[in-house]
């Protein structure tokens, strides 16, 4: 796997995808679907119906990749619902789903971001 920085986003696409969508099949899931710039930085991960594989796009600065994994035995866990909802993850817990943790989408396994606050100042001075 590519070491990627923790604070990159990661959107799993809320359906089963197609595999077989290359470049153009997948941008166009990511601008129309999902509502994303292919060209953000972002990392989207796309899963066959029967789990068995999943495609990570994503924008390097210099050109599109795509990585693809295809399990010989299991299944990936399933990350979209009834209603197709997109799913946020963490560049950590994208690595797990890629090694096989069926727990990811089920509940949070990273803590959420902390955000900078204003420091307490002494008014008195």
């Amino acid at each position: 796997m590519i070491a990627l920085p923790r604070t990159i986003q990661v959107w799993a696409y809320g359906r089963p995808t197609d595999l077989r969508k290359g470049y153009n099949g997948l941008w166009g899931l990511i601008k129309n679907e999902l509502r994303r710039d292919p060209l953000s930085g972002e990392l989207f991960l796309f899963v066959n119906a029967k789990r068995t594989g999943c495609k990570v796009f994503l924008w390097d600065g210099t050109g599109l990749c795509i990585f693809m994994k295809k399990l010989e035995r299991g299944h990936f866990a399933q990350l979209w619902d009834a209603a197709g909802t997109a799913l946020q993850l963490t560049s950590s817990e994208l690595a797990l789903f890629i090694e096989g943790c069926t727990v990811v989408g089920r509940k949070s396994l990273s803590p959420t971001a902390l955000t900078s606050k204003d420091l307490a100042f002494d008014d008195r001075v």
